[in-house]
């Protein structure tokens, strides 16, 4: 051959390689990437709204995952919002937007649990079968992965390729692969690894215009409500997703606020919003109390049958709501005139006799010690009352 004919076969065995490097990191089955520019300037249609689908979070678009420690009840909250999505009914008391048609990969139990999670939820809230049906699927795959290891290089997995086949196929409206780690066999602490897995499900997300959720674990240690770093692995996992929430149990403070007997409080755990970079920050924690369900499935050998958790909201006690202006102004009058003795009240951890919050206590007797306390706590940093 001549020169230029060789060159020739060098230059398209390059191009086919090239083309093989794109296809491997592009998120579209097929298709290489492509740069798309836009003029600000003339791109001057106003844009649709966010695609909500239940609260502050799913919204189609975007990858969704909520951060708990094991045994938190994370589950048991998914398996509610997904039904309630389903049905149209808001049995987390979130608000949906519409109803939505889910498909759920659970990645850890297997089909037989998953319907013990799913009848729990159902006999709880009343939920009948024919509301999820057409509406709720799911699937628990082994052995597939949407990311492998090959000799060293992360690359797709066969979960990516049959996903996609039955999203085309149900149409559906939210994703779910619960949980993240399982998603994979890459190294979870290895950044550009995780990043190749996230962009997978985001791409997904992108390509169908529908929302993907992702629960992920906390990592050892105690979670702090609100933290984005709380989850296991490479910084790169919180950052691609969206809209993170972390689900953490009542602390013993919290208890001791709302009047839980500190034998009860593993059953009330909170979701806070860690990254709402797409949504306005909530004021305040979304509360649940986790309810055991029993299912009614006893037989010979297990006359008790089995017992499985579900969620239902739960509102803590609005400590000032059963408290009159009348009765807050005697309060505030006998604390401003002090002890017979000449004494202030204090509200020290350590004052005893002097403690400002038994005065409360005389005065709203259904009150506990904790929450009097919080009263004089708030007087405090409102500048009512000085410490």
């Amino acid at each position: 051959m001549d020169r230029e004919t060789i060159k020739k076969v060098f230059d398209d065995l390059a191009a086919e390689d090239q083309a093989e490097i794109v296809y491997l990191n592009s998120g579209h089955s097929g298709e290489l990437n492509v740069l798309e520019v836009f003029n600000a300037g003339q791109d001057t249609d106003v844009p649709p709204p966010r695609q909500w689908l239940l609260g502050n979070q799913f919204c189609r678009g975007f990858l969704s995952s909520l951060v708990a420690p094991t045994a938190v009840g994370k589950t048991a909250v998914r398996m509610a919002q997904y039904i309630s999505l389903a049905i149209a009914r808001a049995l987390t008391g979130q608000h949906i937007f519409k109803r939505s048609r889910v498909l759920l990969l659970s990645l850890e139990d297997g089909r037989i649990e998953v319907r013990r999670r799913v009848l729990a939820c159902c006999l709880h809230h009343h939920v009948h079968y024919d509301e999820i049906d057409g509406w709720l699927y799911y699937a628990t795959p082994k052995g597939l992965k949407l990311a492998d290891l090959h000799q060293g290089s992360i690359r797709r997995g066969d979960l990516d390729k049959q996903l996609r086949i039955q999203i085309d196929k149900l149409k559906p409206d939210l994703v779910a692969l619960d949980p993240f780690v399982k998603t994979h066999n890459a190294n979870e602490n290895d950044n550009g690894q995780m990043d190749f897995v996230c962009d997978l499900l985001a791409t997904i997300a992108d390509d169908y215009n529908i929302a993907v959720d992702a629960p992920h674990h906390a990592r050892k240690g105690s979670t702090t409500p609100g933290d984005v770093d709380s989850g296991r692995g490479a910084s790169s996992i919180p950052s691609a997703a969206r809209i993170v929430d972390t689900l953490t149990k009542m602390s013993e403070d919290e208890a001791k606020q709302f009047g839980i007997d500190p034998l009860d409080r593993r059953w009330y755990i909170r979701l806070d919003n860690a990254k709402a970079n797409i949504a306005p920050p909530s004021l305040h924690a979304t509360w649940f109390k986790l309810v055991s369900v029993r299912l009614d499935n006893s037989n010979d050998n297990y006359p008790n049958g089995d017992y499985v958790q579900t969620v239902e909201p739960w509102m803590p006690p609005n400590i000032w709501a059963s408290v009159t202006a009348v009765t807050l102004n005697a309060v505030l009058t006998e604390i401003d005139a002090g002890l017979p003795n000449g004494q202030r009240y204090s509200n020290s951890n350590s004052a005893k006799d002097r403690a400002a919050w038994r005065v409360v206590q005389k005065h709203c007797q259904n009150h506990t010690e904790d929450q009097c306390a919080e009263i004089i706590r708030t007087w405090v940093r409102n500048g009512v009352a000085r410490q």
